[in-house]
């Protein structure tokens, strides 16, 4: 089966305590990861600020935005299943490192269209290309990342590796905004720099694989991560609730519209709104690391979930700055609860040779939500208003969470992290 070996200094050390904040600062082997993962996250928040506003600035219409969405959502779709098979099948560090070259190479065409002024449409074929290269490379890096963290820090090591995503979603807006007035296709080439910078960092990792036990690819090969989270409800009920949570409550891609249009602040204050929920994410994931674990993780999240809707709302609602980036670091802050519950839950759950398909299944729950969301939202907010788009998609995350603590009465009661085992 495929598994993958931390260095020799990781695996001769003596255990630590779960209370320890710092815990997973004591495990080498998790720098250069969790350094990568910086990097990407902070290259991908740049552009994404970039596209979203050079689409508004050419073609002033919240659809156009909305298209951005669902252009991205297509790959993550279609793809994200097969891309979990080859996360199980081949070596996952190679995968990522074909998977990043062509992120790259997609961010260097994007530059240079927006240089030269080249036409929206190419510049949507781009960003399907983009996604597609992103998809199937993120089940890969997904699975890399507990094998390289062993589990008696794994819930303080996902807390600060959220925190750590956290800096790099706030750098990422706030870097790109400050290029962006420089030079918008320099937020590209920005991107493209940090993809190659995690090639680097992958390569000189020293990971270890084994033979695969995967299987040649089939439709049941294929479909093995959703035949194995159908079968345990605790997973499916949380990637559910983030699903519709993020497709339901999101604003992020109307904030051109709210930052021009609505809050009249420009593009320095789209930056901050962009950059707001990470500060928020931040906060909370610092004082995650700093708490003893979870005792009643399943009802931390719906509640968790539950403050995300009424601070949607009032975001939707407000037409001041700073309340509205208020709400913006509350809904951040939030969502970093239910991140750490469901991505703990996701990896310690499931066995190493089935990490990638469910890694893929997870990616398709959340990350085509966030896609689709910014669809939904476009949608909404031409044929209505981008107040009710963005208010009427909060009261929707309220009764998603009223209906899942109901139907789901197993994460209502669900107790700490550290409980559960992964099985086969």
């Amino acid at each position: 089966m495929l598994q993958y070996t931390p260095v020799t200094e990781t695996t001769t050390r003596q255990p630590i305590s779960s209370h320890d904040p710092y815990a997973a600062f004591r495990v080498p082997q998790l720098w250069q990861y969790m350094l990568g993962n910086m990097l990407l996250f902070m290259g991908m928040g740049a552009q994404g600020l970039a596209i979203g506003w050079e689409v508004y600035q050419r073609t002033g219409q919240a659809f156009a935005l909305g298209l951005v969405g669902g252009v991205q959502a297509i790959p993550m779709i279609l793809l994200s299943l097969p891309a979990g098979y080859l996360a199980d099948r081949f070596d996952r560090k190679a995968l990522c490192v074909v998977c990043l070259c062509g992120v790259a190479a997609c961010s260097l065409g994007l530059a240079w269209l927006s240089a030269c002024h080249g036409p929206i449409g190419w510049m949507y074929l781009l960003l399907l290309l983009d996604a597609t290269m992103a998809t199937l490379g993120r089940p890969a890096r997904a699975a890399i990342f507990p094998m390289l963290t062993p589990p008696d820090v794994f819930e303080n090591a996902m807390k600060w590796r959220t925190s750590l995503d956290q800096i790099s979603a706030v750098g990422g807006p706030a870097v790109g905004a400050l290029i962006l007035v420089w030079s918008l296709p320099g937020v590209y080439i920005a991107n493209a720099a940090c993809a190659l910078l995690v090639i680097g960092l992958l390569l000189a990792m020293r990971i270890q694989t084994g033979p695969s036990t995967a299987g040649s690819m089939s439709l049941a090969t294929v479909l093995g991560g959703l035949h194995f989270v159908r079968g345990r409800e605790v997973l499916l009920a949380t990637m559910s609730l983030d699903l519709f949570a993020v497709l339901l409550g999101g604003a992020t891609y109307l904030l051109p519209l709210y930052a021009k249009d609505i809050l009249h602040v420009g593009a320095a204050g789209l930056g901050w709104l962009r950059a707001a929920p990470a500060v928020g994410a931040f906060v909370m994931a610092i004082l995650l690391a700093h708490l003893p674990p979870m005792k009643r993780a399943g009802r931390a999240m719906l509640l968790a979930v539950f403050g995300f809707g009424v601070a949607t709302i009032v975001f939707g609602l407000s037409h001041h700055f700073w309340l509205s980036w208020a709400m913006l670091c509350l809904t951040g802050a939030l969502d970093n609860v239910s991140v750490v519950v469901r991505h703990t839950l996701v990896q310690l759950l499931t066995p190493d040779h089935m990490r990638g398909r469910v890694s893929a299944v997870n990616a398709i729950f959340i990350g085509s939500s966030n896609e689709i969301g910014g669809f939904e939202s476009g949608t909404v907010a031409r044929f209505f208003t981008p107040t009710i788009s963005v208010v009427a998609g909060g009261i929707g995350t309220l009764v998603i969470v009223l209906l899942w603590a109901g139907l789901f009465p197993n994460l209502r009661r669900y107790g700490a992290l550290s409980e559960e085992k992964a099985g086969d």
